[in-house]
């Protein structure tokens, strides 16, 4: 029987991938960076497993490397272009944010309390780093295609998408790293 998590997050996946959302992504950079955040961090929150092993420092900063290097080269301006313009790129970038943040969250799961605060505290600043770099360009990094839903012109809704990113999705990750700690962080009433 599936959770209520769960199938919000399946709820998620279907309305970007089986509404008009999917056919948008492509007018519009503010609409595509929603998708990207959908699937690497939202869906996945729900909707990832625990690891069968507890993985441990070096299987955590492997985690986090193959999740930030996918993150990154998706959105190198060539990649991201492909993925806007044609259907097969269109699908193994989807597929493989959904991949990557499946991964993070079910090790953030496994990991422990200060194991899985360490995962998405990495996911946090590359997330938000990379955000920043695009919102900051001084120029379009991905030409005219990138805008019309919203009436704002390329670089201005770079910059939104890049805010988008780097408040957003550094949002989500910094506040489950937040929650795993909490815990740990209170201390116990002092002795009367």
């Amino acid at each position: 029987m599936l959770s209520a998590m769960r199938i919000t997050g399946l709820a998620m996946l279907a309305l970007i991938w089986l509404s008009p959302v999917a056919a948008l992504t492509t007018g519009s950079i503010i609409v595509h960076m929603g998708v990207h955040l959908t699937l690497v961090a939202l869906a996945p929150a729900l909707l990832a497993p625990r690891l069968p092993l507890r993985p441990g420092p070096a299987g955590l900063f492997a985690v986090l490397a193959v999740e930030m290097a996918l993150v990154w080269a998706w959105h190198a301006p060539a990649a991201h272009l492909w993925a806007r313009l044609d259907r097969t790129g269109f699908v193994l970038e989807q597929a493989s944010f959904l991949g990557a943040g499946l991964l993070v969250w079910a090790a953030a799961r496994s990991a422990g309390r200060f194991g899985g605060a360490c995962v998405l505290f990495g996911t946090v600043m590359h997330m938000t780093l990379l955000g920043a770099l695009i919102g900051l360009a001084p120029r379009p990094l991905y030409g005219e295609i990138c805008a019309g839903w919203f009436g704002l012109g390329p670089l201005q809704e770079q910059q939104v998408a890049g805010a988008l990113m780097a408040v957003g999705g550094g949002a989500i990750y910094l506040a489950a790293a937040l929650v795993r700690l909490a815990p740990g962080l209170t201390l116990p009433e002092p002795a009367r």
